[in-house]
């Protein structure tokens, strides 16, 4: 048997190398090197791009998140405007002393509004103007924000007033803010005067006309929705947790009374988120008017209120009057008190 041969012509084999050329040696040797760079490279490329990809989805997300969240406010609210009929409760207010604070106040109440509209007033860069204990906002800077989630620095110049004292304390403080599960933590960041200020606040969907329902018992938002066909609404259940410590806690009988008005300006905070949402209330489906700077509206029977807006806004600064006058005399006759001891 003959082995197959190539014939391979002289001229073919003297125009051929015997040895490869050292620069197609080399592209032998670097080759390889070469296509892992090339890999290495796409695959960077490619997490970046699935990176912006990944970041603009999320911003997609968010930005259509806040949609649906407006949109369904504005739903919840033409309920509202729809039947307006509420009637608002006085805080429930719980005063505990763990060892070494001046006290921890838990506060609950059920506000006529639905969460995220509440949660809009807690969260307002500009609520000074609804709560009167806050002077002014020294600054405000968002460290965190993720849609839903902000983790805000924040330092408020507080009024205060302790017996024949009066002035303002600086507050700065941490606040991480969830609209997700209308969440809002916060506590102090630097020690002065006080030496721990810290809380929460949560608010809680109400289903207001659940009997509409009848006789199925709605188990979430979008069956409550469904089964009063849009008409249903939500109003809140908010609750505020904080702990107050001095850096100097004072003994009886002064911190009995400092407890007190401590005790009281939570209340009248709490009465300014009231006040406010029944501003709302009645305004929805119109435009808002701002409340007055340090007004305070509190609530009123409304059939002694008159139509005319003029007449309303006169009444709510008559009351507005009445409960200051009321919290000024308290504080006289704690000092008065103290005096006598």
């Amino acid at each position: 048997m003959t082995k197959p041969s190539i014939d391979v012509s002289k001229a073919d084999s003297m125009e051929r190398p015997t040895k490869p050329s050292s620069a197609f040696q080399s592209f032998l040797v670097n080759f390889p090197k070469q296509v892992q760079k090339h890999l290495k490279l796409d695959s960077k490329t490619v997490k970046k791009d699935d990176g912006r990809k990944s970041s603009a989805i999320s911003d997609s997300n968010d930005k259509d998140s806040a949609i649906a969240l407006r949109f369904n406010l504005e739903k919840q609210l033409q309920a509202w405007m729809d039947n307006p009929f509420w009637v608002d409760s006085s805080p429930e207010i719980k005063v505990s002393v763990p060892k070494g604070s001046l006290c921890n106040l838990n506060v609950k109440v059920n506000i006529g509004l639905p969460p995220d509209a509440v949660f809009d007033i807690v969260i307002d860069p500009d609520n000074r103007r609804v709560f009167k204990n806050i002077k002014e906002v020294i600054s405000r800077k968002v460290l965190v924000d993720e849609g839903l989630r902000q983790v805000v620095e924040l330092e408020q110049a507080a009024l205060w007033r302790f017996l024949w004292w009066s002035g303002t304390i600086s507050v700065h403080v941490l606040v991480d803010q969830n609209r997700e599960d209308h969440s809002m933590k916060f506590k102090q960041i630097k020690t002065g005067f006080m030496k721990r200020f810290e809380g929460h606040w949560k608010v809680e969907p109400i289903l207001v006309d659940e009997q509409l329902c009848h006789p199925i018992k709605p188990k979430t938002l979008e069956e409550y929705d469904t089964c009063t066909k849009g008409k249903g609404r939500i109003a809140s259940k908010v609750s505020l947790d904080q702990l107050i410590q001095p850096a100097i806690v004072p003994p009886p009988p002064i911190s009995w009374y400092l407890r007190g008005i401590t005790t009281k300006t939570t209340e009248m905070i709490i009465n300014d988120l009231v006040a406010e949402a029944a501003r709302i209330r009645r305004f929805s489906g119109t435009e808002v008017p701002e409340a007055p700077m340090g007004s305070s509206v509190e609530s009123f029977d409304e059939g002694k209120a008159s139509n005319d807006i003029k007449e309303r806004w006169a009444l709510r600064r008559r009351n507005a009057k009445h409960s200051h006058r009321r919290f000024s005399a308290e504080v006289d006759q704690l000092a008065t008190a103290v005096q006598r001891s």
